[in-house]
């Protein structure tokens, strides 16, 4: 399947500006999204980002344009909250409550199963014992895939899905949850959340494909 993202010379982002972090993220590219302490830093650190993006839409199958991250366009500045300054994307930009077609919703599914691609191909590759992060901590490999498959757990129940989070060494657990995700992400959507505070598909989208990818580049980076 190959898609285009919206037509224009520039990419669309969404700021999320909180005390002591901003986090960029490309509307039409789930999971492509980098922080910075300002604005600046934030955008040239999507940017920088763009290579490892571009294997992800790789494995979706998708176009994904070679300058795409020589022009961007800020369509939208939310202001961030308290998780937003811990280090995750957490503000649901009025862009992601916009309703979306079926062609939309497989679009987002194929990027965010390509994110889902990278990452177990990252981890099958990556030694038990990560290197340390910069301040000494840090998960190892398999504490790291436990973590990513309880936050997908939680995040899942954010679109109405309860499936519990599975083993790392149980793959047909792994590919129920996730097939149950895609579909909801692959339907037509009106925009609003599927649950009572819950997540808009785009959002969801970008959320759940954005921890995927921050953790397989982290571990792709500290197996080195």
């Amino acid at each position: 399947m190959t898609a285009k993202a919206r037509t224009g010379s520039a990419t669309a982002v969404v700021l999320e500006v909180g005390q002591k972090k901003v986090f960029a993220s490309a509307l039409d590219w789930p999971g492509w999204s980098r922080s910075g302490k300002t604005e600046e830093e934030a955008l040239a650190a999507l940017a920088e980002y763009a290579a490892r993006y571009a294997v992800v839409a790789k494995r979706a199958r998708i176009a994904f344009p070679a300058k795409v991250a020589e022009s961007f366009d800020v369509v939208e500045r939310q202001r961030g909250n308290a998780t937003t300054d811990f280090g995750a994307p957490a503000v649901i930009a009025k862009a992601e409550r916009q309703p979306t077609t079926a062609a939309a919703g497989q679009r987002l599914a194929a990027l965010m199963t390509g994110a889902w691609a990278v990452f177990d191909e990252v981890a099958s590759a990556a030694p038990a014992q990560l290197r340390k992060g910069p301040r000494g901590g840090g998960r190892d490999r398999d504490k790291m895939i436990a973590h990513v498959l309880d936050a997908e757990a939680a995040y899942a129940r954010k679109l109405g899905i309860k499936e519990q989070p599975p083993a790392i060494d149980d793959p047909a657990a792994i590919e129920v949850l996730r097939e149950a995700i895609a579909a909801v992400i692959a339907a037509r959507s009106d925009g609003t959340a599927f649950v009572d505070k819950g997540w808009p598909v785009r959002y969801a989208a970008r959320r759940i494909t954005w921890h995927v990818l921050d953790h397989a580049w982290e571990m792709q980076d500290r197996a080195s």
